[in-house]
């Protein structure tokens, strides 16, 4: 799994879901060639580290088109972009749409929790 780095990010919620912490990032600085918007980073409870990531990274002006931004999930299992639209520029749709994501792929289903 190629995690992102992260040099400098503001926690901006947390959540709880299922067996899993996990926290939305802002205001990303990383020396990846990927221009975070957003991170959702999950930590499966018991570990230090995040093992599944949903990431908002902006799109290059060649695929403006398809949107401004797009979803992409990082995990052990899977590196996959999934979609490409402007709505995910905004935090509240970025963090719905990550937590649905998050809950599809590693088969939660309890309630996320805001703890916050």
């Amino acid at each position: 799994m190629q995690a992102p780095h992260i040099t400098t990010a503001i926690p901006r919620r947390r959540y709880r879901l299922g067996g899993y912490q996990a926290v939305l990032l802002g205001e990303i600085e990383s020396p990846d060639p990927a221009r975070y918007r957003y991170i959702f980073a999950l930590v499966k409870e018991g570990e230090t580290k995040p093992s599944f990531y949903v990431t908002c990274e902006k799109n290059p002006r060649s695929r403006k088109a398809e949107g401004s931004h797009r979803l992409r999930v990082i995990s052990t299992a899977m590196d996959e972009e999934l979609e490409s639209a402007d709505r995910f520029e905004d935090e509240e749709s970025f963090a719905a749409e990550a937590l649905s994501v998050a809950a599809d792929l590693l088969g939660l289903r309890d309630t996320p929790e805001r703890v916050g």
